[in-house]
């Protein structure tokens, strides 16, 4: 394992028809657009998007991935990690202003409340896409799919060892509380395989 790394990655335009998926929306009246155009203007300055990452090496055997400092059982993340030598372990966040933003709508406008959460979602999946897709880029390498704590049969509680290993509330200011939720609530922490 090499040490934990930090980087602020750039994030690509906002997606207007994925916050439209987030939130719900199959198609937009002209009414809907603007308040959608309206939420995502608001929102726009006030993400600040980090990732602490690790590369461990990862050994499969059957249903266990072992990554050296701690292991998991998981055969569906054994079957994304299989033949890979190694794997990028990250935590990333879209930052506290957009659950701020929620909170404070969520008494004003419900329905602009759920349009900042869309927001934040998106934000934070784009990040994930960027940070992977630079991440292969700088190192010539290909990637696997991202695969996160509480899809398939990956256990939530594999969020424990992530957040030991990569010391994220002191590297990126992210929190698990005992319920295993993340503060900042637009953060996300993956493997993901490499190639």
């Amino acid at each position: 394992m090499t040490g934990v790394s930090v980087t602020s990655v750039e994030l690509p335009e906002v997606c207007v028809s994925e916050v439209m998926r987030y939130a719900g929306y199959r198609s937009a009246d002209e009414c809907a657009e603007r308040e959608i155009m309206s939420c995502i203007e608001e929102a726009s300055d006030i993400f600040s998007s980090r990732v602490a990452y690790a590369e461990l090496d990862v050994r499969i055997d059957g249903e266990i991935c072992d990554f050296g400092l701690f292991s998991v059982k998981s055969a569906a993340l054994a079957k994304n990690l299989k033949g890979s030598r190694q794997a990028v372990v990250f935590a990333a966040t879209a930052g506290v202003g957009i659950d701020r933003l929620i909170t404070r709508y969520s008494r004003l406008s419900p329905s602009r409340s759920v349009l900042f959460q869309a927001i934040g979602t998106e934000r934070v999946e784009a990040l994930c896409d960027a940070f992977c897709n630079e991440y292969a880029r700088d190192r010539g390498v290909a990637l696997k799919h991202r695969f996160s704590p509480g899809y398939a049969d990956l256990s939530l509680d594999t969020q424990r060892e992530i957040f030991k290993i990569l010391d994220c509330k002191r590297k990126i200011g992210v929190s698990l509380n005992e319920s295993l939720l993340m503060s900042p609530s637009k953060s996300v922490t993956a493997f993901v395989g490499i190639k």
